[in-house]
Parts: C-alpha cells; structure tokens; sequence
C-alpha cells in the first residue's frame, strides 16, 4: 500500500449556521411546543402556590447540579453531596467528583444574582466556566477563557483525523459567540423553540477547551430565567 493511501485528512472545522434560523418547521413542532408551554406553565402554577419555593427548588437544583455532571463521567450522588455538607471535614474517596457538582451548583446561584443586574452575555458565561472548573479536573485548560486553539470530540485520546466533531475554528470563534449572543435577546416566535437553538448553537460552537456540556446545560434554566419562566 502506498504511504498516501494511508494517511489520514484532518476534518475540516464545522461552520455554524448564522441565527436566527430561516428554516424552522413551526408548523410540525407546533403540538410539541403547545405541550411544553403547558407543563411549564403548570409547574409555574405549582410554584406560586408554595410560601417559600426555595425550599423546594433547592434539592431540585442540587440533583441538576449531580445529573449534568454525572453526564461528564462525574460519579458523586445526591446523597454524597449531603453528606459531604454535614460533615465537609471528613475525608471521602469521591472528594473531587463532589467538589464538581458543588462547583456546578455554586456557577448557576452566581449566574442567577449576575441576572438580576444584567442580561445573558459573554461575560457571564466566562464566569460560569471559572467557577465550574475551579480547584477539579480541566482547570488547567483555559479556566474562565475562550479557546484560542482548535479542539474536536472523538474518542478519549484520539487524534483530530478521526474526530466526530471539529468545532469553529478559534480565528472566527468571537464571530459565532456575538451573533448566538445576540440570538439570546432575540424575539423568537417561542421561548422553548429559541432555547433549544441556544443551547444546541453553544455546542456546536464548544467555546472551551473543557466543560462545555455543563456551561450548555447551565444556560437552560438562565434562560427561562431571564424570559420570566
């Protein structure tokens, strides 16, 4: 065989589409869009209804904060977590998988005061990066910053030539983040529709070097937030 019968291509990077999109199919997700609205708006419903929601919403936020990280290959718990509150001077083998999801529950309580003096911008999803990855694993990847170096997904250790996903290349990165940041604030026909797109445009785009999954499923519920959900 000869050697350039062997050599592999690297992909090109993905380019995303500009937002807002042209092309979405409103009439055909129009029964889904009028079922989540109506969930949404009951579970609303149920929280007007509580004295003090937070006691509610506090344990709901906590067992996000363990999901999403569980997503990462974080193996901490809801009951470690617990536990790790009770007695935060006892030695544990999980200290770090904990120390994740308590990162992860400590970036949506800042982004929910930063929301309050401003709106969903580049900024804040900075700040949420930096808090996320202090002190645990990939906090030596640009920590608070925007990628200046491609990246890709594949495989643990693979190489870019047999990538799944090459994102945006990082000359045109800021390009892609001012028009999805512009997209946020945008008066889209339904909120859930839009938010879909946000969070799915975040992704493609893979802002950082590490964490992105947590910061995507983090601008979720900022989101509903800052549209009065």
């Amino acid at each position: 065989m000869r050697q350039k019968d062997t050599e592999m291509t690297i992909p090109n990077p993905y380019i995303p589409t500009a937002l807002p999109l042209t092309d979405i199919a409103w009439e055909e997700l129009l029964p889904n869009i009028v079922k989540a609205n109506t969930v949404l708006a009951n579970f609303n419903g149920i929280l007007e209804t509580i004295r003090n929601p937070l006691i509610f919403l506090s344990p709901l936020m906590t067992q996000e904060a363990v999901l999403s990280s569980r997503i990462e290959g974080t193996r901490a718990s809801f009951s470690d977590i617990l536990e790790h509150e009770a007695a935060p001077k006892k030695i544990k083998d999980n200290y770090n998988d904990i120390e994740e999801v308590i990162n992860y529950r400590e970036a949506l309580r800042y982004a929910e005061v930063v929301l309050i003096k401003r709106p969903i911008c580049l900024n804040l999803i900075r700040g949420i990066h930096g808090i996320l990855l202090k002190g645990v694993r990939g906090e030596n990847k640009s920590r608070g910053e925007f990628r200046k170096i491609q990246n890709w997904i594949g495989p643990p250790g693979s190489k870019i030539e047999i990538a799944s996903f090459v994102p945006p290349s990082p000359e045109n990165l800021l390009n892609y983040l001012s028009n999805w940041e512009k997209y946020c604030h945008y008066d889209e026909k339904d909120s859930l529709v839009q938010l879909a797109v946000i969070h799915a445009q975040f992704e493609i785009i893979h802002p950082f070097l590490d964490g992105n999954g947590r910061v995507g499923r983090i601008l979720i519920p900022l989101f509903l937030k800052e549209k009065k959900y």
